[in-house]
């Protein structure tokens, strides 16, 4: 009876870790992105060793989010769905950070991530 439920257990914790379809489908590219990105707040905020991690996983997790907005929206509708992503960025961050290296995340995210750059002609 035992055995019957640890595997029940087992089976159902597979299918919750699994039921995330925006961490399964990274790609090697956004990866390294996600690992200079964090290196560079890194710089600023000095994470821990399990920040980094966490940290770097959640800037992947809205590079993936970011790319499909550049997909599918154009002009102004895809600047407001890209601030409304790094408002929700900002907001996860809380979870990850503590509340000095949150203030100092706020700053440097513009400069680090900016929404969008304009180029001059």
């Amino acid at each position: 009876m035992k055995f019957f439920t640890y595997v029940i257990i087992s089976l159902l914790c597979l299918s919750i870790n699994a039921q995330d379809p925006i961490l399964q489908k990274s790609n090697e590219t956004l990866e390294e992105v996600a690992q200079r990105i964090t290196k560079s707040y890194d710089d600023y905020i000095a994470l821990d060793g399990n920040q980094f991690i966490l940290f770097r996983k959640k800037v992947e997790e809205f590079l993936i989010r970011e790319e499909r907005i550049h997909a599918q929206f154009t002009g102004k509708e895809k600047l407001d769905e890209l601030a409304k992503l790094r408002a929700a960025e900002t907001l996860e961050m809380r979870n990850i950070l503590t509340q000095p290296q949150l203030t100092v995340y706020k700053k440097v995210k513009p400069e680090i991530q900016p929404l969008a750059v304009i180029e001059e002609r």
